[in-house]
């Protein structure tokens, strides 16, 4: 069984992550999916462990 790669975390990307938590009701898993990314990625930057400087979008 192949894993698939999911998208590069980007400042770009975190920064509509953060957007994304802030202006909709979507959860951790929704917007990884939305984004082609883990969920734990999703995560890292919610709680600030990657990405903490960026704005959101």
């Amino acid at each position: 069984m192949r894993r698939s790669v999911s998208a590069s975390l980007t400042a770009t990307l975190a920064s509509e992550i953060k957007r994304l938590a802030r202006d909709t009701d979507l959860a951790q898993h929704q917007i990884a999916a939305q984004l082609h990314l883990n969920q734990g990625r999703v995560s890292e930057v919610l709680t600030g462990k990657k990405f903490a400087e960026v704005r959101p979008a």
